[in-house]
């Protein structure tokens, strides 16, 4: 019954897609770059399959013959046949046909969702392990050559070393704050789209496989043969479903799902550029905004175009825009933001006051205070459950338990917070003292600084400050003499 809806889900979003519109496509040129080829996949060594190996976590398939970890223990005394095996397929550009059934493991989009209702479940593939060696051996060279001729989006953050949600958001965060600061207007658009890793079409990544990323020969052939005749199984507990073929979409959960997305996205940039519209995109996630001063219906038209032109190329690609779930947001003076949104209501884009971005919720008065409020909500939950368990764990595995569930919260894009006013800073202050009081069991009456000092932690303000030279120290070492897709912080919020 669960293959059966994701498979009628999928079909339904794609003949939804109206395809009739006019292809935009047939304007758009992959850049010069991208006319170097890529045409033969070099063999590993020895050298190659170790770190590979130590690379990939150690989750098991329910189709391995062997634990993951024990395959890995054992893996010296398998490394001749498994380099054969991985060198075969990268040579000959044929990818394993045994290795091509995928489990399906529905996973709950949010925990905040109804459990009883399918539509609430992401398809998540579990590959078989050795599945998994071979697509990191072909990333790694994929991604080598395309970073060699500058193929990449330089807005596109999604899976990319030194790209993560956080430098995609502070990117964006860092613009809005400027222009509020020098007194003009920003809307923001979050695009959203429905199961977009399951409606790529095939053919038409093999096309920009090839016209865009410049793959030929015996390494466009092993995509061609990686995406082919794929099949997938529902797996929930001890119960398991008949097998299903797979006629589109990258696997989520795979190694090469996400680089192919990324590749199949790559004309959706040169769309809004033509616009003149700033955005940012992590995977699936896009944002486009502007800037403006009220009254003037320039940019708004201009929004209003890039819009249709993206939805047109989404449908010639089959994906679809959810506009139901495309959420517009006005920033800037209170009393100019109902102008902005009256002008935006001409172009048929209804507005928000927040919204969440990549996890983070942003809202037009850029306080953050609904998010502060949703990590404090969150901590402190956690925190009494710990409290709860503390006496029963080793003092190390307490402190991976704070670690995983405070500071994964306190910590995530705390590069935003610069600029926040110092209640704001207080109440996440607060949330890392009672993780302190709980890892050291000091008492709410006794002073909190003599446990912080042995726990040897920064103060959240200092974390905050820490992130931002972090990103800035990454962002000189790693791109010394490219322009920056992360420019100085905002002065102010």
């Amino acid at each position: 019954m669960t293959a059966k809806f994701f498979t009628e889900k999928i079909q339904k979003i794609r003949q939804a897609i109206n395809t009739s519109t006019a292809d935009p496509g047939n304007v758009l040129c992959p850049p010069k770059n991208c006319l170097n080829t890529i045409k033969q996949f070099h063999p590993i060594n020895s050298k190659d399959l170790e770190d590979i190996l130590g690379q990939l976590n150690s989750s098991s398939c329910c189709l391995d013959v062997l634990p993951t970890s024990f395959f890995k223990k054992v893996s010296k005394t398998l490394e001749s046949d498994l380099l054969q095996i991985v060198n075969f397929s990268l040579i000959s550009g044929v990818f394993p046909e045994s290795l091509k059934t995928a489990v399906i493991k529905p996973i709950l989009k949010k925990d905040s969702l109804d459990k009883t209702q399918m539509n609430n479940y992401r398809p998540i593939s579990n590959l078989p392990f050795l599945s998994k060696i071979i697509e990191k051996a072909v990333s790694q060279q994929l991604n080598y050559f395309l970073k060699q001729n500058n193929c990449y989006d330089a807005f596109q953050s999604g899976f990319r070393q030194n790209h993560s949600t956080e430098t995609a958001l502070t990117k964006v965060f860092n613009d809005i704050c400027l222009n509020t600061d020098s007194g003009t207007m920003s809307v923001l658009v979050l695009l959203d789209l429905s199961a977009a890793f399951d409606t790529v079409d095939h053919n038409i990544l093999l096309k920009r496989l090839e016209n865009w990323a410049g793959l030929s020969g015996t390494v466009l052939n092993w995509f061609k043969t990686y995406l082919e005749n794929r099949k997938y199984f529902v797996s929930i507990g001890n119960f398991t479903s008949e097998q299903t073929s797979i006629t589109c979409g990258v696997p989520q959960g795979s190694i090469l799902g996400p680089l192919l997305f990324n590749i199949y996205m790559l004309p959706l940039a040169q769309i809004i550029k033509n616009n003149k519209i700033n955005y940012h995109s992590y995977a699936d996630d896009t944002q486009i905004y502007i800037t403006m001063s009220p009254g003037d219906r320039g940019p708004v038209q201009a929004l209003g175009k890039c819009i249709e032109e993206i939805n047109d190329w989404l449908c010639h690609n089959f994906l679809q825009l959810n506009k139901n779930k495309t959420e517009v947001i006005v920033f800037g003076a209170k009393e100019k933001r109902l102008q902005v949104t009256r002008e935006l209501q001409s172009i048929h884009l209804k507005t928000t006051n927040q919204a969440r971005n990549l996890g983070v919720v942003m809202d037009a008065d850029l306080n953050l205070e609904k998010h502060i409020k949703t990590i404090t909500k969150s901590a402190y939950y956690h925190l009494k459950n710990i409290s709860r368990i503390k006496d029963l764990m080793s003092q190390q595995d307490l402190e991976k338990l704070v670690h995983a569930f405070i500071f994964s919260r306190l910590d995530y894009c705390n590069s935003i917070f610069t600029g926040l006013p110092k209640k704001s800073v207080t109440q996440l202050q607060l949330i890392q003292n009672s993780a302190a009081r709980v890892l050291t069991k000091t008492k709410k009456v006794d002073h909190i600084s003599p446990a912080l000092r042995s726990l040897h932690w920064l103060p959240v303000r200092q974390r905050i400050d820490f992130k931002v030279l972090m990103l800035v120290y990454k962002l000189n070492i790693h791109t010394p003499t490219t322009t920056s897709t992360l420019p100085l912080l905002y002065s102010s919020v």
